[in-house]
């Protein structure tokens, strides 16, 4: 099964901060609240996060002087600002900390969301590209030549091919979801892009057929699956 993304919530308004968790896992995130930052930074000393969303103005503790702290331990979890402020200078201090976006208050929920789906496109993204060879069963794939090798055999892959395969081999084992494939690689998830992906999985799928022990699964309402044996995840 698949792992909620988890995102540490700081927010001293207690209705704003339930209602903002209760929207987060319905959107199939695992959000977890904390009413200062001090509460907030001893969680994210004890657990990890992919997100972490401040308040700005708490007590014991500011959303600032948090991400600082956050900042010192780990210097690319994401971060998003909240706060009732929108004076240039405070909006500039939130990203010289380190912030990935500020949102200003009041805000729509499902701006939050989009603003956090964004992020993790862009973090995804990243790693995708970090690795460059990836070791799939049978067959090695060089992400930056776009080959695909078994044996003596190179597949000269198409880009769209290659950044597919990549996306799909940073998620092994995992479900991929149609709309972050999408978004990260087409930019839109209309259904005529959703159609061309539908076509190169297909393509994929032929090119790794040289190996039983890899698949490429649909998984009805969200995604795909590459299927690899453990050790080459």
């Amino acid at each position: 099964m698949e792992d909620k993304l988890r995102i540490l919530l700081c927010e001293d308004d207690e209705s704003l901060g339930m209602l903002l968790r209760e929207y987060l896992q319905a959107k199939g995130y695992d959000a977890e609240l904390y009413p200062d930052g001090d509460a907030g930074y001893k969680a994210f000393l004890k657990n990890k996060y992919d997100m972490c969303v401040l308040d700005v103005m708490m007590p014991k503790k500011d959303g600032f002087a948090l991400a600082q702290e956050i900042r010192q331990v780990n210097q690319e979890l994401p971060i998003i600002f909240l706060t009732a402020k929108n004076l240039k200078e405070d909006i500039f201090d939130g990203f010289k900390i380190g912030a990935d976006d500020y949102i200003t208050k009041p805000f729509s929920m499902e701006e939050l969301v989009f603003r956090i789906e964004a992020i993790l496109r862009r973090v995804r993204g990243k790693k995708v590209k970090e690795t460059s060879v990836y070791k799939l069963g049978k067959f090695t794939f060089d992400t930056q030549r776009q080959i695909l090798s078994i044996g003596d055999t190179q597949t000269k892959l198409t880009t769209k091919e290659s950044e597919l395969l990549a996306l799909l081999c940073a998620h092994a084992n995992e479900v991929l979801q149609r709309e972050l494939a999408l978004k990260t690689i087409w930019i839109d998830d209309n259904y005529f892009n959703a159609r061309s992906m539908d076509v190169y999985i297909t393509k994929l799928r032929k090119h790794l057929k040289a190996d039983p022990d890899i698949e490429i699964n649909n998984v009805h309402g969200k995604g795909y699956r590459l299927i690899v044996p453990k050790e080459d995840e």
